[in-house]
């Protein structure tokens, strides 16, 4: 790997919302770590009165509450490996910073953390599916 692509390797790294990224080629492997970022929700305005459209608006389907999102493009993978048990399942209890899934981008794994301390209520990808960026992985309850 040359200088600059290691330079910009690393600028995209500090941009995306990953915490942690391996990169091995050969007997070469590099290691990038930041600290994650905590997300306070926002306060939720009062309704207004709703409006009735004059014509039908197709509106986008929504995951309601709470989710984790794919911090980038990839093959999510609910394990470390094919033998191995899944990070989580739905109900299961999930500390702040803890792995839930993997995403694989041009042979790079990121490990995906879980924002807060929370319960996973539903997943909403299968193992091995191909994602998009900021697309819901996980509905989740915090704690």
């Amino acid at each position: 790997m040359t200088k600059e692509e290691l330079l910009a390797l690393m600028d995209h790294f500090e941009a995306s919302g990953l915490y942690r990224m391996e990169y091995a080629e050969g007997e070469q492997r590099l290691v990038l770590e930041k600290a994650p970022v905590t997300v306070t929700a926002a306060p939720v305005p009062a309704a207004a009165a709703p409006v009735a459209p004059t014509a039908p608006v197709a509106q986008p389907e929504e995951t309601e509450g709470a989710v984790i999102k794919a911090p980038l493009v990839g093959t999510f993978y609910a394990a470390a490996s094919p033998e191995a048990a899944p990070f989580v399942k739905a109900g299961d209890k999930v500390k702040k910073s803890a792995t839930v899934c993997i995403i694989e981008a041009m042979k790079m794994m990121s490990e995906v953390p879980a924002p807060c301390d929370c319960v996973i209520e539903e997943v909403l990808v299968s193992n091995g599916d191909l994602i998009g960026y900021d697309q819901p992985l996980f509905r989740i309850r915090e704690l």
